[in-house]
């Protein structure tokens, strides 16, 4: 009897030692995958499987902002992320363009892509939480899209259109190049970004000793009779990156051909459309640059008011040869512009 109780007492004391054990290995092990699955990207792994649903709203459609969303697309398509895009357009109606953003925010995207100053202008107003990334815009601050450059603030940021240098180089190649003395204008005065350009335009011309000469639009049907209100009164044209006149630039080049009168031009798309010449970049890198800044924001490494907004790089001239010998004008080497038929 005595012996079978110490059996049994010992059997009970290993029964205890086992089950002690096996209780503290299973905790240790628990902890450790937690652990694992944080430090090595638990949530990255949930953001890669997600798709994400990616707004896109565009003013108007003209090459220069058509490439900018080919490009702001291609930088997600090539971020490894599942991205859904919702593309919309307003056709420059500005209430169209009000409808786009409010329906971009009911149907819950995760970030929207405004390209243009009237379309980003319609996302801020629609959400104060949705990231929202721009390009295409002349003037951001001035816009009150973000509070500085630096520090962007809210739920925006992006990428301008206008290079620091843009206007002025463009302003000393009209008075030194082309010898101008009267430069003719048109925009559409309910744009923004135009008003501040054609601003920072006539500032520049009056300090160089050239007078501007302005036409306003609201629409593109109204561009050409506008530009042939200029004939006669101007000797040259620079039309900036205002999107109702872009949309309609053959208007405006087939007038001032027809009348040998040069036409600079704010970006480069519009040199190949028939400009003779333009200070410029190409607006798919801004595009390309902004979804790079989506990628980040989609990811969780950063918020819209932690990215600066930026710059275009890489300033270049860009002269029509065919438009330049239709002139009469000579491409001189001292330019070091590029050179497109």
């Amino acid at each position: 009897m005595k012996n079978n109780m110490k059996k049994l007492s010992f059997l009970l004391f290993g029964l205890v030692l086992l089950l002690a054990a096996c209780s503290g290995g299973g905790s240790e092990t628990s902890t450790e995958t937690e652990t694992e699955s944080n430090s090595t990207g638990g949530e990255a792994t949930t953001e890669e499987s997600k798709t994400f649903k990616v707004g896109i709203t565009q003013i108007v459609e003209h090459p220069s902002l058509d490439a900018a969303t080919d490009g702001f697309k291609a930088a997600l398509e090539e971020s490894g992320l599942d991205v859904e895009f919702v593309e919309k357009n307003a056709q420059n109606d500005q209430s169209m363009n009000t409808t786009i953003a409010q329906n971009l925010v009911s149907e819950g995207v995760d970030l929207i892509f405004a390209n243009s100053t009237p379309s980003a202008q319609a996302a801020k107003s629609a959400t104060a939480d949705i990231p929202i990334l721009f390009t295409s815009v002349t003037d951001a601050v001035g816009a009150e899209l973000i509070e500085s450059m630096d520090a962007p603030g809210g739920n925006v940021t992006g990428t301008v259109d206008l290079h620091p240098d843009t206007i002025a180089n463009t302003v000393a190649f009209l008075k030194d190049e082309l010898g101008a003395k009267k430069v003719g204008t048109v925009y559409n005065t309910g744009e923004q970004n135009s008003v501040a350009q054609v601003k920072q335009v006539k500032t520049l011309l009056e300090e160089a000793g050239i007078e501007l000469v302005e036409a306003a639009v609201s629409t593109s049907a109204e561009v050409k009779t506008a530009t042939e209100s200029l004939v006669g009164q101007v000797d040259s044209f620079y039309i900036i990156t205002d999107n109702t006149v872009v949309s309609a630039l053959e208007s405006v080049i087939d007038v001032a051909n027809s009348n040998q009168l040069p036409v600079m031009v704010g970006e480069l798309d519009s040199v190949k459309r028939g400009g003779l010449g333009a200070y410029g970049f190409e607006y798919y890198d801004i595009g390309y640059e902004a979804g790079q800044m989506a990628v980040k924001i989609l990811k969780g490494e950063a918020t819209p008011s932690e990215i600066p907004a930026a710059y275009p790089a890489n300033l270049k001239l860009l002269i029509n040869k065919a438009t330049a010998d239709t002139l009469g004008l000579e491409i001189k080497d001292t330019w070091n512009a590029e050179v497109t038929e």
